[in-house]
């Protein structure tokens, strides 16, 4: 029976090998010594947190090369990008819209390199790749530690998906999920696990934004509110509050995300809003709307972002991948649905008075 132990460094839950008496954290590379593992809980039977056995090349036999992120800093921003290269999945955008946020996360917003956690496939690191196992373990990350006054990023690139939903607890009926890069055996993260793991922990005084760039993300992070906008800027909160009364919000801090549509709709990935390489729309017109000028509220945030995509000539160019990827993993139909931005927080706020800051 696997079992799982706290890292004893920045308490990540790790699965421990059978027999072994120490492991080492593939995230910030402390040793965990265990006296007897018998005596350790078994892994939860939920399907949402079943884990598969490690692997043979397992990332508790080695830590990953160079120094880890700061696992206490101020600000702190985990960025994962998956484009599913040499695959019939595979998005051009997603390197392009990780490295673009890590500059603005950087040098707009003052968030030290070292605090940055880059999952990508062009790492060349094995333990630093969009896999499902190195996204869960880099989510738990994020949130470990945190005290208030920090401020937590989740930048997401990548492709997003649905999965019907058993238990009543979704307006639509359905899950929205993330796809890994090894979603095809390993299975997709669904967004109980997400707000279990990065946004039900968070203390008072803490600030989490998500930015999550992939088809059916409007709800992603199973936050309790949407902000139902129209075109003219007017919105009233949605209350998506499970019926069965599951606490979908935090601890005490704060939770707000952008999405790149909503939860029927898809996202494109294209080269039409940039003219010059492929991007993921959502991404390009959230920081575009930050280098305008328009980021001093969320509302002004929205609108722009909205702005920026509605008025993009017609040429989608990838997103036409981004559309068969739901289709193969849905059962939908590509429709002619408009891609538009979304907001959604863990409780109601006045969009056009409350600042705007990563």
């Amino acid at each position: 029976m696997l079992m799982l132990v706290d890292c004893s460094g920045c308490r990540t839950p790790l699965q421990l090998p059978p027999g072994a008496q120490t492991i080492r954290c593939a995230v910030c590379q402390a040793v965990t010594r265990v006296a007897d593992s018998r005596a350790l809980p078994p892994v939860p039977s939920s399907s949402s947190f079943h884990r598969p056995p490690p692997p043979s090349t397992s990332p508790y036999n080695h830590a990953p090369p160079g120094p880890p992120p700061s696992a206490h800093g101020r600000k702190r921003a985990l960025i994962c990008a998956v484009s599913y290269k040499r695959s019939r999945h595979e998005l051009k955008g997603c390197i392009n819209d990780a490295k673009c946020m890590k500059y603005l996360l950087v040098n707009k917003f003052s968030f030290p390199e070292s605090s940055i956690l880059m999952l990508t496939e062009e790492e060349s690191d094995p333990y630093r790749r969009p896999t499902k196992q190195n996204m869960r373990m880099a989510m738990f990350w994020l949130v470990q530690g945190c005290q208030a006054g920090d401020s937590l990023v989740f930048h997401y690139s990548g492709h997003g998906s649905q999965q019907r939903n058993y238990t009543g607890d979704e307006v639509d009926g359905y899950d929205e999920t993330l796809c890994p890069s090894d979603f095809e055996t390993q299975g997709m993260i669904v967004d109980d696990e997400i707000n279990a793991t990065i946004v039900r922990p968070l203390p008072t005084g803490v600030r989490l934004h998500a930015i999550v760039d992939a088809c059916h993300s409007g709800t992603v992070l199973d936050l309790p509110f949407l902000c139902r906008m129209d075109r003219s800027g007017k919105y009233v909160w949605e209350d998506h509050r499970p019926r069965s009364g599951v606490w979908k919000g935090t601890n005490g801090g704060e939770a707000i995300s952008f999405s790149g549509c909503d939860d029927d709709q898809t996202s494109a990935d294209t080269s039409a809003l940039s003219k010059i390489t492929s991007t993921g729309a959502m991404t390009y017109a959230f920081i575009q709307a930050i280098e305008r000028g328009h980021g001093n509220t969320y509302g002004n945030m929205l609108n722009a972002m909205r702005s920026t995509i509605r008025n993009t000539d017609n040429d989608h160019g990838g997103g036409i991948v981004t559309s068969l990827i739901s289709m193969l993993l849905t059962g939908g139909s590509l429709g002619g649905l408009r891609q538009e931005p979304q907001l959604t927080a863990n409780q109601p706020f006045d969009v056009y008075t409350k600042p705007f800051s990563l």
